[in-house]
């Protein structure tokens, strides 16, 4: 049977080069984007043609928990339809990047709410059917970003001081350490194996959306050093396809090799801490 995949952020960046490569690789994929309009060109893109029917677009704004929810639902539905019993991985690849201080209709911080609880939660809601797997993965992508940072327990949305830039770093340590927290609850043996994937510098459009236009000048010069979508997506989907990786120890990977995270990417009591939170503001037992 073929591997079933789900790709959030997958209408473009780097997201859509991880999609496109797991079509080419013979996987059946559910691409999520925020978009309906993105979403319709993503399956006429790689939904047809000399693949015909191994894309189905899903929508959903991961900025919800509702639609995260629903999102589970569809994906459910999805794998069901199309035959199978499980799923063989999920790409928690979308990511936003805000300048200003900006809350969902939920309450949260926007980068909080997109980058780690998305995440946490769409991982919690699918990962019976990635337990059913014979093997599975779940790869969330990182940031280099993460390096040199601390989570600001007493006020980790940032509510009295927003900066922009902190709230980004803030959410991709927080990738690297719900990838530690769910690898030790998965438990030893576990045939879904975590790990949180470095993208490196990419040449992307993410820090154009919906900023001011300083921001979006910084994030010009930024990227011009960057590798393209394609270039960082090898090293994703080779996490998500690698079978010789599925008992490996290294949970941080760059460009498809282990590398070490920051110290606090491995603190396993600030892990701990973080899922208990992340788990009461998502309303999880």
């Amino acid at each position: 049977m073929e591997k079933i995949f789900v790709v959030t952020g997958a209408t473009s960046g780097i997201g859509l080069a991880v999609a496109e490569a797991l079509v080419e690789a013979g996987a059946f994929v559910l691409g999520v984007g925020r978009s309906p309009e993105r979403a319709a060109a993503l399956e006429a893109r790689l939904g047809s043609g000399a693949r015909p029917g191994r894309l189905r677009a899903l929508t959903a704004d991961l900025a919800l928990q509702s639609q995260v929810r629903a999102l589970a639902a569809a994906v459910r539905a999805e794998v069901e339809a199309a035959g199978g019993r499980w799923l063989d991985g999920l790409i928690n690849n979308a990511g936003v990047f805000t300048f200003r201080r900006a809350l969902t209709a939920e309450g949260f911080e926007m980068q909080w709410a997109v980058n780690h609880l998305a995440p946490f939660l769409l991982t919690h809601e699918l990962l019976p059917l990635l337990e059913a797997a014979p093997q599975a993965r779940v790869v969330t992508v990182s940031s280099g970003s993460h390096y040199h940072t601390r989570l600001r327990w007493r006020d980790l949305q940032l509510r009295r001081f927003y900066n922009g830039l902190l709230a980004y770093k803030q959410t991709k340590l927080c990738n690297v350490l719900f990838t530690l927290e769910l690898r030790r609850r998965l438990g030893p043996g576990s045939r879904v194996q975590a790990f949180a994937a470095d993208p490196g510098l990419v040449f992307t459009d993410m820090g154009f959306k919906n900023n001011p236009r300083l921001a979006r000048w910084i994030w010009a010069l930024r990227r011009r050093g960057g590798i393209t979508p394609a270039e960082s997506a090898a090293g994703i989907v080779f996490l998500a396809l690698e079978p010789s990786i599925q008992q490996a120890a290294e949970i941080y990977w760059k460009h498809g090799r282990p590398k070490a995270p920051d110290p606090a990417g491995l603190d396993l009591e600030a892990a701990r801490r973080l899922w208990e939170i992340s788990a009461r503001m998502c309303g999880l037992a």
